[in-house]
């Protein structure tokens, strides 16, 4: 049977405890949405090469923003999940507060290097985060001898994403019996949709430029169109 969102976060917070419930939920609701961007990141620029040149020839600058915006953002989000409890006095959503909410001993000890771990693979996204997304270090900006950021690649970012994963599913599994698949979240309309859509119009387009050649002209080809 299909639950409100509402009612989801009620059965985490009955199974779990008002605080760790509450955060418990919160934090899948973060990655759930992290999950579901960077699966139409990767169905656009990871898949296959095809797709590369289909978004090219439809409109390449305007999906080298969407690529670079769509990666920062992944890496930023990540930074975010990752981040210390506090940050200049003021909480922040993130794993690191989960071990002070746990009061069964055995649990904390499997779940703090879980944490340590995604910390540490989580490394780069922090470096990103402080020295060119959400600040711009003056060096690296003018190439003026600063250390480069930190290597960053898809594979990297999978690897974060399955270790948050195996965070929260170590909750899931203690107090829930179950575990949650956040691989392939995301809604129907998404960037596959939109690939068919781009495919359909530059094949329109290669047969009107066929039939132009072969003097084939019709009044539609030249009708602006209100987009």
């Amino acid at each position: 049977m299909h639950k409100t969102a509402e009612e989801v976060k009620q059965h985490h917070i009955d199974v779990m405890g008002e605080d760790l419930g509450s955060l418990y939920n919160a934090l899948w609701n973060e990655l759930a949405w992290l999950y579901s961007k960077w699966g139409e990141y990767v169905e656009l620029f990871g898949t296959k090469p095809s797709r590369i040149d289909l978004i090219n020839s439809a409109a390449g600058h305007f999906f080298r923003i969407v690529q670079d915006s769509l990666w920062e953002d992944s890496l930023l989000h990540i930074a975010r999940l990752t981040d210390p409890p506090c940050t200049a006095g003021k909480k922040n959503l993130t794993i690191n507060r989960l071990p002070d909410l746990l009061t069964d001993e055995s649990l904390k000890n499997h779940i703090v290097p879980l944490i340590d771990k995604t910390l540490e693979k989580a490394d780069f996204c922090r470096d990103w985060r402080n020295r060119h997304i959400a600040h711009k270090d003056l060096q690296l900006a003018l190439k003026t001898g600063a250390e480069p950021l930190k290597p960053a690649s898809r594979a990297q970012v999978e690897e974060v994403l399955a270790s948050i994963s195996d965070v929260l599913n170590a909750l899931s599994n203690q107090y829930m019996k179950s575990t949650v698949m956040f691989e392939g979240m995301g809604g129907a309309n998404g960037a596959l949709s939109l690939l068919y859509v781009l495919d359909d119009g530059l094949r329109t387009e290669e047969e009107r430029q066929v039939r132009h050649k072969a003097g084939d002209y019709r009044p539609s080809d030249y009708q602006a169109r209100d987009v």
